[in-house]
């Protein structure tokens, strides 16, 4: 049986993504695919069954016959940590891996995600490192883009496996802005090649499956909804602050733009409905807008949303101006910087109903990375 162990350089770096793309890509060579996450930190109950999310993911998008106790076998929900350090926890949670692992004996390939980096897990004797030995499983690295950063996590997480006995197979590195930097995948196949270590492949950024919607915002941040807007599937291209004055305002927002402003400093917040309104000219100032010509062009409006922070809730004359221009307002009681940090951290999980990211993220590994060595390199790790 063949095997890969999917582990990543840190949270958010693209693993899952890699995972339902190399899934898809076994599947559709025939191959009978297994997979599981044997440790999971995000829990959910499906069907009354508790499952990390990626397991429910999984098994929704390709209809997968094993049962969550095998897909996710072991969870972490919270308080869960400190029982176990107390030596509450007293069941062998190795044990309950290996027997859901042993499901898969009379597959062609089992493909396991990770939970994080090599060392996540350790708290409870279960770190990836710790799960790949026990499982007999090679490790291929996720990390994101860049060329320093990359190749110093890949070579940080790689000795930690190496620490454990388990073979490290490669690495993928993800949202790689393959327009700007072409050159970037030989330049990082050389970089890890001097550490051993071969680059499997690249993946390239898109947007929309690294930055949040409007919904995914409102969730996050809570509060009262002012006005959903026309779409809350919007996925979010920018962040702004509104801590400047109006006319500045609008030279660092675009069609695309979620403004985080205090609720309490309503010039921006009509200059930016105002604008959103009639379209906006880039350098117009406040003045001119207000006297300019509607215009329906979707890609010329100035902003796509507004976080109103602090509480403050602006008179309703302007929520009304924000609704007559259709904008995403919400309003919150935390500060712009608590907003802020929450905006920036939100961590964007892919779900079997985004269908548009679920296809996309098939397309792309299918084009990207190749498959066939991926299955060359499990063959090749496979123990005599």
């Amino acid at each position: 049986m063949r095997q890969l162990y999917l582990a990543a350089t840190g949270q958010n770096r693209g693993k899952t993504t890699a995972a339902l793309g190399l899934l898809h890509g076994f599947l559709g060579r025939g191959l009978a695919t297994g997979f599981m996450k044997p440790v999971g930190q995000r829990t959910v109950i499906e069907d009354g069954e508790p499952a990390d999310e990626d397991a429910v993911l999984m098994k929704t998008v390709f209809g997968l016959p094993e049962p969550y106790s095998v897909l996710s076998p072991v969870h972490i929900p919270r308080g869960f940590t400190k029982a176990f350090i107390a030596g509450d926890v007293v069941e062998d949670l190795g044990r309950r891996i290996q027997m859901a692992h042993a499901s898969f004996a009379d597959h062609d390939v089992v493909l396991v995600e990770g939970t994080g980096h090599a060392g996540v897990g350790a708290v409870i004797r279960l770190s990836n490192a710790a799960v790949a030995r026990m499982l007999g499983a090679p490790a291929v690295i996720v990390s994101e883009g860049g060329v320093g950063r990359p190749i110093d996590e890949i070579v940080l997480n790689a000795s930690h496996f190496a620490a454990h006995g388990v073979t490290v197979a490669g690495a993928i590195v993800n949202k790689v802005d393959l327009d700007a930097q072409p050159g970037l995948p030989d330049i990082l196949e050389r970089g890890l090649a001097n550490h051993g270590i071969p680059l499997l492949g690249v993946l390239p950024y898109r947007p929309i499956l690294s930055n949040p919607t409007l919904g995914m915002v409102l969730e996050s941040v809570g509060g009262e909804t002012l006005h959903e807007g026309p779409d809350l599937d919007r996925v979010i291209d920018d962040v702004a602050i509104g801590a400047m004055e109006p006319h500045h305002m609008l030279e660092r927002v675009g069609p695309g733009t979620l403004v985080i402003v205090p609720g309490d400093r309503e010039d921006v917040i009509l200059t930016l409905t105002t604008a959103h309104l009639v379209g906006r000219p880039r350098g117009a100032t406040t003045a001119e807008l207000l006297g300019a010509d509607a215009r329906s062009e979707r890609d010329d409006r100035a902003s796509l949303g507004l976080v109103l922070t602090g509480g403050y809730r602006p008179r309703e004359a302007v929520i009304a101006a924000i609704r007559q221009a259709d904008l995403f307002a919400a309003l919150v009681e935390d500060d712009t910087y608590r907003v802020a940090s929450e905006v920036h951290d939100l961590l964007v999980k892919t779900h079997a109903a985004d269908v548009e990211k679920v296809d996309l993220i098939k397309a792309l590994v299918t084009e990207f990375l190749d498959v066939d060595r991926l299955l060359a390199v499990a063959e090749e790790a496979q123990p005599a």
